[in-house]
């Protein structure tokens, strides 16, 4: 079990190393950048992994379906900002994502896949947006395709510790959501 949980742990750290913040397009490449982009802050790691987590404990088709629609309803939020189309509310819309989403993991919510669904592109509406505005010097096609290849594999690294730990019983996984709950409400007031 010790094993599992440490292993878990150096995943999620490794995946959320700063070494990769938000690296210069210039000298890396747009994709490169795009790939690192979701990696650099706190509040898109642990928002993408909660969107995992939350899947695993919902099961069934939730486990494809409720991070696809993230990663779509993201993009779409990325093509409005790189248009120029501004949404209200981006940056504080980003971190309810974080407290709401490990609220969600916390208290195991089970709603239909579609509910779920549409929960988490709301929120990966802001996601997108956010990315867009924070483009840069970045080719926006590259860029883009980058964080969402990230987001993706963030989600999978979700629901596979999701579902590694519903093994030994959910309670672990729910303390990921509130502890996930509780680091974006640190990220409000700090």
């Amino acid at each position: 079990m010790f094993k599992r949980l440490s292993l878990s742990a150096a995943f999620i750290a490794a995946a959320t190393a700063p070494a990769f913040a938000h690296l210069d397009p210039t000298e890396h490449g747009s994709l490169m950048a795009g790939v690192s982009h979701p990696l650099s802050g706190a509040d898109h790691v642990l928002a993408m992994v909660a969107v995992g987590l939350w899947a695993s404990q919902i099961g069934g088709r939730a486990l494809f379906a409720v991070p696809a629609a993230f990663v779509t309803t993201m993009a779409v939020g990325f093509l409005l900002a790189v248009s120029g189309i501004g949404l209200p509310f981006v940056e504080p819309a980003v971190l309810a994502s974080v407290i709401g989403l490990g609220l969600l993991v916390a208290t195991a919510v089970r709603l239909p896949v579609a509910a779920s669904a549409a929960i988490v592109g709301l929120f990966a509406l802001f996601h997108g947006h956010a990315h867009g505005g924070e483009l840069g010097a970045a080719g926006a096609v590259q860029f883009g395709l980058g964080f969402l290849v990230s987001t993706a594999l963030l989600h999978a690294a979700g629901v596979g510790l999701g579902i590694s730990l519903s093994r030994m019983g959910t309670i672990t996984t729910r303390l990921l959501g509130a502890a996930t709950a509780l680091g974006g409400a640190a990220l409000v007031f700090g």
